[in-house]
């Protein structure tokens, strides 16, 4: 798997580990703590090319490779050029395993490919690289991943399109915050209701500001979580229950009922004539050992239907080559 994305002009490959603090020129630091790379065009995309002949000349099980990836994911981030580096989190993972590096380097690897990802808008595929960041730590370790658990947690209320949030419990680091605010906050997205969360934010009006959440697109989100949750063992529900459940006037519940829909969370349609809402299907707002067993019951009656059905067939094709012999 290629290192770059895209091919760019051919540049000398003689290059070395020893060429990385020239390759990497030290970037501005802006009022604000953020930083940008001096380097654009033409240069920065040169620099990102040298980096990536000095990943390709080294041995496949390198460790230095380790060390040249991330200065390279470092530069692309800075730049605005991510998009030429190769960030599959699978890819990544399967290299770290042959440079055999440190957890607490994979870990940095990790972290500021997550932070490229983010800033890039790339929320998703961030998502994905978090998780697997907070996976590397052991009960022995995860007070030091505090900042990234919640850095995760964070990321996950503020990700408009992100509504299934139990596997966060029980990662070791997330564990680890229990007692904490952001814990709270966290439990009642995965299994609370709106009340609970209007009462959170009256009492912790400046801790929600302080994450950087709009407290109107965390409304937003939990309304769509209660729904789910009341749509799931549901044929119908009256508007009077959603009005009520939800917090909503009656003229906001059929714009409520767009705006789900278009997560594709639930499918639903509207009953205007007799004010009602009527349920297809919902995901469930939390995916437990119950919903395990549902499924390995629908397999197995699959299972069954189908061995029904290979018997049957079978048997029609015994008594048509039956016919065809008494012919």
């Amino acid at each position: 798997m290629p290192l770059l994305k895209s091919k760019m002009s051919e540049v000398p490959s003689f290059v070395s580990i020893y060429s990385l603090p020239v390759i990497l020129k030290k970037p501005v630091i802006h009022d604000d703590g953020s930083f940008k790379s001096t380097l654009t065009g033409k240069r920065a995309s040169l620099r990102i090319k040298l980096l990536s002949n000095l990943f390709s000349g080294l041995d496949e099980k390198s460790s230095s490779r380790a060390d040249v990836y991330l200065c390279l994911v470092k530069l692309a981030h800075q730049t605005d050029l991510l998009y030429l580096v190769n960030t599959n989190l699978t890819n990544v993972k399967k290299w770290a395993k042959q440079w055999d590096v440190s957890p607490t380097k994979y870990q940095n690897i990790l972290r500021s490919l997550h932070d490229a990802l983010l800033d890039t808008k790339t929320s998703e595929a961030a998502t994905k690289v978090m998780i697997d960041l907070l996976g590397t730590y052991t009960e022995d370790n995860a007070s030091q991943a505090k900042n990234d658990a919640h850095r995760c947690i964070v990321t996950h209320l503020a990700d408009p399109n992100t509504f299934l949030m139990d596997h966060l419990l029980l990662l070791k680091p997330v564990k680890f915050l229990e007692g904490e605010l952001i814990h709270d906050l966290l439990s009642i997205f995965v299994s609370g209701t709106i009340t609970q969360y209007q009462q959170f934010y009256k009492t912790n009006t400046d801790f929600v500001k302080s994450l950087g959440l709009s407290h109107d697109q965390n409304l937003r989100k939990m309304r769509m979580l209660t729904f789910m949750q009341m749509s799931e063992n549901k044929k119908e529900l009256d508007y009077s229950v959603i009005q009520k459940e939800l917090d909503l006037q009656e003229s906001e519940i059929e714009e409520f009922i767009i705006d789900i829909l278009r997560t594709k969370s639930v499918r639903v349609k509207i009953d205007q004539m007799q004010k009602k809402v009527v349920i297809h299907s919902s995901i469930h707002r939390q995916f437990g050992r119950q919903h395990w067993q549902m499924i390995q019951q629908s397999l197995l009656h699959w299972r069954d239907n189908l061995d029904t059905v290979q018997t049957s067939l079978k048997q029609l094709d015994m008594l048509r080559t039956q016919q065809v012999g008494a012919q």
